[in-house]
């Protein structure tokens, strides 16, 4: 399932940009809803916000670390951690591959969507920022509960209770 979903994620954010190419001129901009929604065709050659700006090798190589751990993870541990943690890890995954497969080819990342007061974005994008967002969400409210259902530590005659605490 969670291959599915950046499978499902990965083909939206290519095709979005795809289509953005295709129909748009460089630095083009139309309001879907005027104030609020409008496309923006540019290429950044930066990560998020166009921080590290043309350092494309760096940025691409760090891309392929953090990928390749994320996948090994995802892979070693798909049945046995909790799925709201899995599906985080998932979409920051793809998102990364999205912008990744752009980088490589490209040497630069198609950002299309602006919002007001907001940086010029993509689906990948909005993927790693909601898988954040989910990873926040179960860092607080999952795994936290889950902490604290874990049997006492044993430290030798001062037993410890850490679910008390």
């Amino acid at each position: 399932m969670y291959f599915i979903i950046i499978a499902v994620i990965v083909a939206l954010d290519q095709l979005t940009k795809f289509l953005i190419r295709a129909n748009f001129d460089l630095n083009s901009s139309i309001p879907l809803m005027d104030g609020i929604l409008h496309i923006t065709y540019i290429h950044n050659s930066g990560a998020a916000f166009s921080i590290f700006q043309n350092k494309t090798a760096f940025l691409i190589a760090m891309q392929v670390i953090v990928i390749a751990i994320v996948l090994v993870y995802l892979i070693a541990r798909r049945k046995k951690d909790h799925w709201c943690l899995l599906v985080s890890i998932s979409l920051i995954a793809a998102g990364g591959i999205g912008n990744l497969i752009d980088r490589t080819v490209n040497g630069y990342v198609v950002d299309f969507l602006q919002l007001p007061h907001w940086p010029i974005f993509n689906v990948a994008d909005i993927s790693v920022c909601t898988g954040c967002g989910l990873l926040v969400f179960y860092m607080f409210f999952i795994d936290s509960k889950r902490s604290g259902d874990k049997k006492p530590v044993r430290g030798g005659s001062n037993d410890i209770d850490r679910s008390e605490e």
